[in-house]
């Protein structure tokens, strides 16, 4: 670097992990402000990032409350201590929740009035009609389902579930002292939260449940008079600690934890704005809330109800048009799957090709009699998993059929232990990860027995094996049975059921074993061919980017005058536009219908470009405490194939927002610049794809003529 030696680690160069996720929520935000997007899909976003909100308060603000209450000190990449971040936070936060709010007030509620629908704010506010039909309602469908509950001497402060809607009230006993009482009802969860009213004259209004037990709140609480009543919700630390070495049985430890949810300190509280003082002191009182943590709201708390609304039938023509997957042109109708495997690798493209192909694998591995075996991790699946009746289904068919499922995935781990459960009933192995790891690895083994000896057959991915988010999250599968891979995913099996690693491997790099060092040798390598004048370039698209080792190894390498090309979605700590440092680095972040989740990474290699897909996005939680797996991608069809999604990410100007130097980000500028939109060009590809093989094979069954018979 000349005279003067660059220190790529100062905190400087660096931007908090909290800060950048928040800004990541900004852009879905700001899909949910854009006048140019369907009126009901800006619905769906501004739902997405009050959902999204919620998680990061029960386990990133959690824990950061957890390091302060600790006295812990130390900071982060960014030189900020917990304590510091949580100031930050607490002021971005309520920024971000007010314009939240704005959006939902002044820009969104108008126009679905506009367009049709109305949404009553205010019980006051229904005409006489519409009163008698909700009190109605209230009596025959909602006052069955609600526990009041009242607080006194004898009836302790009740446990306030976490997430919950609830109504608050101030009552005084009728004829006795004018001594004020806490009293609160629970917004059932299993009632539905938007309840329409009479249609009239083509006109559809709605109101919200919580307004409906609101007007009638005096019929829960006979023997007192109604002094105030306000509704409220709480976010509580859901961050599970599971002492792993000492859990005997991993299934219960993790059962137990689950409960302690209900139970975690509180660390937000929603209000009305406007609620009453003393009531809001009773509940911060009892609920032992900081003042920074109160949130009075101007709207519905809660806003993910606008994806039930979103869901609502007759305003088709206000959303965008929904896209069917396309099938596979290398998996025509009725095939062998294991043929055309066997013809070369597979690579598929979600959402816009269909994830059929895995399940019907599976499925197929399941009733063939020459499979002798399927192995498979499983990190998030389906309500209704066609995977896991097809993994139980092999079992009862006599096959070796072993099952990592991953019981630590957030927010996942109900619905894993009770797949755990029946998988082990059908007969399974089941493995419940590794202690002190996450396996959120996305591996299957199918191992065959043909004329020519044992051979097998892999899926490889960057998304989970959930057949329903396959249909809304970006994600990269590719099929193989090379000989090399088959060998490795034998070996990571082996060791993830407790076998010894090998000492060498093929093809696959896995976490948290060497994939990091790979990372580090990749850009490493293209550092010092910039360094030696030839053409260096890395394009890498993930989800996350805060690894402290591998950006100052992209800093390193862009200050020797690589190239390097960013699609990072969510939280990215490096900053770009570093005099000397990173003027190099572009970083780009794509919101859009879909949601981004596949990881592929591109290295020049001196004009040999190497190209890969993962499961690991470059953050030390993927590269240090899971397993994790890369493949590369070899065959040149295939490598172009990702070169064009890279490609037409790097080009899109409707849905990428650009880091600019000071680590805001702003979306394309359009001057000049094609109007595209890469996800619907995908679409568009994969519909076009569909349908040249459907014609294809329509010629093929019409027009069939022996080689022999051709005339030259």
């Amino acid at each position: 670097m000349g005279e003067k030696t660059i220190d790529f680690r100062s905190k400087q160069y660096y931007t908090n992990r909290e800060m950048s996720w928040l800004l990541f929520n900004k852009r879905v935000l700001g899909e949910a402000r854009d006048k140019q997007i369907p009126l009901f899909e800006r619905l769906k976003f501004l739902s997405i990032t009050a959902s999204n909100l919620d998680e990061f308060f029960m386990i990133r603000v959690a824990s950061l409350k957890d390091m302060v209450d600790a006295g812990y000190k130390k900071t982060d990449i960014a030189g900020m201590t917990p304590k510091e971040q949580l100031v930050a936070l607490n002021t971005a936060i309520h920024d971000l929740v007010n314009l939240q709010y704005s959006t939902y007030t002044r820009s969104l509620m108008p126009q679905l009035k506009q367009n049709g629908l109305t949404v009553i704010s205010r019980h006051e506010d229904l005409n006489k009609e519409e009163k008698n039909y909700l009190d109605r309602y209230f009596a025959e469908n909602v006052y069955p389902v609600l526990t009041p509950m009242a607080v006194d001497s004898s009836r302790p402060f009740p446990l306030i579930r976490n997430k919950s809607l609830n109504i608050g009230a101030l009552v005084t006993k009728k004829g006795g002292k004018a001594e004020l009482e806490f009293a609160t009802v629970q917004v059932p969860s299993v009632l539905q939260r938007i309840v329409p009213l009479p249609v009239k004259e083509g006109v559809r209004k709605v109101i919200l449940l919580e307004e409906v037990i609101e007007r009638n709140i005096e019929k829960l609480f006979l023997n007192y008079d109604i002094v105030c009543a306000h509704p409220f919700r709480i976010m509580r630390n859901a961050d599970l600690t599971i002492e792993e070495d000492e859990a005997a049985d991993l299934l219960k430890e993790v059962e137990k934890q689950l409960k302690k949810r209900q139970w975690g300190q509180a660390i937000r509280l929603e209000a009305e704005a406007g609620i009453d003082k003393r009531l809001l002191k009773m509940i911060v009182k009892e609920l032992s809330v900081e003042p920074e943590e109160i949130y009075t709201i101007d709207g519905p708390l809660d806003l993910t109800f606008l994806m039930k609304m979103y869901g609502m039938p007759g305003f088709e023509h206000l959303k965008a048009p929904a896209f069917e997957p396309q099938p596979v042109p290398e998996f025509p109708q009725g095939c062998d799957i294991f043929e055309e495997i066997r013809k070369g690798d597979i690579l598929l493209h979600h959402p816009y090709q269909t994830f059929t192909p895995v399940v019907d694998f599976i499925r197929n591995a399941s009733c063939d009699p020459q499979v002798l075996a399927i192995k498979q991790t499983l990190y998030r699946v389906s309500g209704n998993s066609p995977i896991i009746a097809a993994l139980a289904q092999a079992a009862e068919n006599g096959k070796q059929v072993s099952v990592l499922v991953e019981l630590k995935a957030r927010f996942d781990e109900e619905n894993n232990i009770v797949w755990a459960k029946m998988l082990e009933k059908a007969g399974c192995h089941v493995i419940y990860g590794l202690v002190g790891l996450k396996t959120h690895s996305k591996i299957t083994l199918v191992v065959r027995r043909e004329e020519d000896g044992i051979r097998r057959y892999v899926h490889l991915g960057t998304g989970n094996y959930n057949d329903a988010t396959a249909k809304l999250y970006t994600d990269i599968g590719m099929f193989t049975c090379a000989e090399a891979i088959g060998e490795d995913a034998t070996a990571v099996f082996n060791m993830l059921s407790g076998y010894s690693e090998p000492e060498s491997w093929n093809s696959l790099s896995l976490a948290p074993l060497w994939l990091k060092e790979r990372f580090l040798y990749l850009i490493g390598r293209e550092r010092d061919a910039a360094e030696e004048g030839k053409a260096a370039h890395i394009v890498a698209k993930m989800n996350s980017l805060c690894d402290p080792d591998i950006i100052a190894a992209l800093y390193e390498a862009a200050a020797a005058g690589a190239k390097i090309q960013l699609i990072v979605r969510g939280i990215c700590c490096l900053k770009t536009g570093i005099p000397g440092v990173s003027e190099n680095i572009s970083v780009r972040s794509i919101v859009g219908n879909f949601l981004e989740h596949s990881r592929i990474y591109f290295f020049e290699n001196g004009g040999n470009p190497e190209i890969y897909c993962s499961s690991a996005d470059w953050m030390p939680r993927n590269l240090e405490r899971r397993v994790e797996i890369l493949f590369p991608v070899e065959e040149p069809a295939l490598k172009k194939r990702l070169w064009h999604i890279l490609d037409m990410e790097l080009k899109d100007t409707l849905k990428a927002h650009v880091m600019l130097p000071d680590g805001s980000y702003e979306k394309v500028d359009l001057r000049g610049k094609q109007k595209l939109n890469s996800q619907e060009l995908f679409c568009e590809e994969a519909v076009a794809s569909a349908q040249k093989t459907e014609q294809e094979e329509e010629g093929n069954r019409r027009v069939f003529i022996p080689e022999t018979h051709v005339e030259v």
